[in-house]
């Protein structure tokens, strides 16, 4: 089965999963496995690959740009700039660079990694001049909470975001009080970050694990099904294994019954009121 896509305000439909490069490009003793992984992953269909100018300061990139040589056409690109470099001139320049390292002329996706002390107004010029000289395809933010968001919104050409990326997983529901339908009302979508949670010390749980015996699945294939079954939300776990890579991938054809997301929300509570955004 073909991994599903949700509309984008811009540019290509992005796929619901994908696979993460944090902390990838870090060491060159672990290039080849880290490569094998994003190419295993892209020849099972998971072709939205998530990266940053932060990762690795470039390494993780360059890590990248070797899974998918040859292949660009079929990748879903994003990358990241860092905060201090988020000037009209910096996102530029720091969007050129990550092109460079990735070895690419356009991004499908470039994102805002978290807030800075350069004005919203400012980085989104620098969004929308890169947009329209071809150098990215579409742009949007990460760990903004929903005042960010609505801050956003009200700058010129803020209400052109496509994505927000924050952490989210089972464990860590708090963006469903406000930042989802926040994001959902506008059609802009939410990437999840962390799907796992961070250590993945949510998959010990043992309602996770009593719904997994009954999909045979693992439990952490059943916090991706929960995620990805969700309208406007998209999920970008790492791997670095073979095994761990077929795992996520098999993910995506996992359905969930209605008894199984009512045993996940009395296991993993929704939220009842409004939590500070979780982030890592």
């Amino acid at each position: 089965m073909a991994i599903a896509t949700l509309k984008m305000h811009s540019g290509r439909p992005i796929p619901v999963l994908g696979q993460g490069t944090w902390r990838m490009g870090e060491r060159a003793a672990k290039a080849a496995l880290e490569i094998a992984a994003l190419e295993l992953g892209f020849d099972l269909g998971l072709t939205l690959f998530d990266t940053a100018e932060m990762y690795g300061e470039g390494g993780a990139e360059e890590v990248l740009a070797q899974a998918i040589k040859g292949r660009r056409e079929q990748a879903y690109i994003v990358s990241k700039v860092y905060p201090q470099n988020a000037s009209l001139k910096g996102t530029v320049a720091a969007c050129e660079r990550s092109l460079s390292r990735l070895g690419i002329e356009q991004l499908d996706l470039y994102l805002l990694h978290w807030r800075g002390r350069h004005p919203l107004a400012e980085t989104v010029r620098a969004f929308e001049k890169l947009r329209a000289d071809g150098k990215i395809a579409a742009w949007g933010v990460s760990n903004f909470d929903r005042d960010d968001m609505v801050e956003l919104d009200g700058v010129p050409d803020g209400g052109n975001c496509s994505v927000n990326q924050v952490l989210y997983n089972i464990a860590q529901r708090g963006i469903e009080w406000d930042v989802l339908p926040w994001c959902r009302e506008r059609g802009i979508n939410v990437m999840a970050y962390c799907p796992l949670d961070e250590g993945g010390r949510m998959l010990s749980s043992k309602a996770l694990r009593t719904i997994a015996a009954k999909h045979r699945a693992t439990t952490a294939q059943v916090a991706l099904a929960w995620l990805i079954r969700q309208n406007g939300v998209v999920a970008i776990p790492k791997a670095v294994t073979e095994a761990h890579v077929r795992e996520n991938r098999a993910a995506a054809d996992l359905k969930l019954s209605a008894a199984d997301l009512a045993d996940i929300d009395a296991a993993f509570p929704p939220p009842n009121a409004k939590m500070p955004l979780a982030v890592t």
